[in-house]
């Protein structure tokens, strides 16, 4: 990744993160979560809104079977 480039943070449908050239078409399953600037931003973004790695499907399925 070039440290002078634009990227803006994409997010998919299990509420996964990726940095993604700002100038760039996004990838079908992927949209735009708000943020663009510099690589060292978006990743303290992403740093600061993903604290569960774990894909939404796997974290609703562990939280089904913890309230059952």
């Amino acid at each position: 990744m070039d440290d002078d480039a634009r990227y803006q943070v994409l997010r998919n449908d299990e509420d996964q993160y990726s940095l993604w050239p700002a100038h760039l078409e996004v990838p079908a399953g992927w949209h735009p979560a708000g943020k663009e600037g510099t690589q060292e931003e978006c990743s303290a973004y992403v740093d600061e809104v993903w604290t569960d790695m774990r894909p939404r499907t796997l974290r609703e399925r562990m939280d089904a079977q913890t309230s059952s």
